[in-house]
């Protein structure tokens, strides 16, 4: 998959239809066990949103991971997908060796962390989003998008974190900054402050009064995929 920038503010359709917006909230998770299931998700450390059981062969339970926009559901006659069949189910994070320890401290099995071999397609391991031969360890250059750690739930499921710090430019509105969590802010300021002393470190090693502006001008970029202060 091409991470080149593409435009994404232009209309797609008659500039004259209002927009509609339209927000991606529930992903089906096909499972054979509901407990087992539920445990399992359980574990993750994600929000039970709902468990509702009809008593009448339907049950359907909700999960949310922690600052995700996006649930997933599974029960009982929910879906007609084969259980196991749902792979290539992304979840986003801000340092993937923090979130592949906080799934082994609940004691969990995740994959070690790992890169791509430059785009091969053509291997054993299984598919994933830039190839399919993976190299241990984190991407080289530590860049957004290339990091990733897979695991699977009972039913063989898969998921991945993929680490991402700095998004492409046009992925984000540059006039909007959000983190989801106090974890994502806080890493954000971790990266900005040592962007920061490399910045002092430049101009004379001076203690640089308007450093909050900085920091902030630095993670608005950052986050748009826009160029960085120097």
């Amino acid at each position: 998959m091409s991470t080149k920038a593409v435009r994404t503010n232009e209309p797609t359709s008659d500039a004259g239809v209002a927009r509609v917006d339209m927000k991606f909230e529930i992903v089906v998770i096909p499972v054979s066990d509901v407990d087992r299931a539920k445990e399992f998700y359980g574990r993750l450390g994600w929000r039970l949103d709902a468990d509702y059981d009809s008593g009448k062969d339907f049950r359907v339970i909700q999960f949310t991971p922690p600052g995700s926009g996006c649930s997933i559901i599974f029960g009982k006659n929910v879906t007609p997908a084969a259980p196991g069949s749902a792979q290539g189910l992304y979840l986003i994070v801000s340092d993937i060796q923090a979130a592949r320890k906080a799934l082994l401290d609940r004691g969990l099995e995740i994959s070690e962390v790992f890169h791509d071999s430059a785009g091969v397609y053509a291997g054993t391991d299984e598919p994933y989003l830039f190839g399919r031969a993976r190299v241990s360890g984190p991407d080289a250059e530590h860049r957004s998008y290339r990091s990733f750690a897979s695991f699977h739930d009972p039913d063989g499921n898969g998921w991945l974190f993929q680490e991402i710090t700095a998004r492409l430019p046009g992925r984000i509105d540059p006039a909007t900054t959000t983190f989801a969590s106090a974890n994502d802010l806080a890493s954000a300021f971790r990266r900005a402050a040592a962007a920061h002393g490399q910045h002092e470190a430049r101009t004379g090693g001076q203690r640089d009064e308007n450093w909050p502006d900085w920091y902030a001008a630095y993670m608005v970029a950052e986050q748009a995929g826009a160029e960085l202060p120097q």
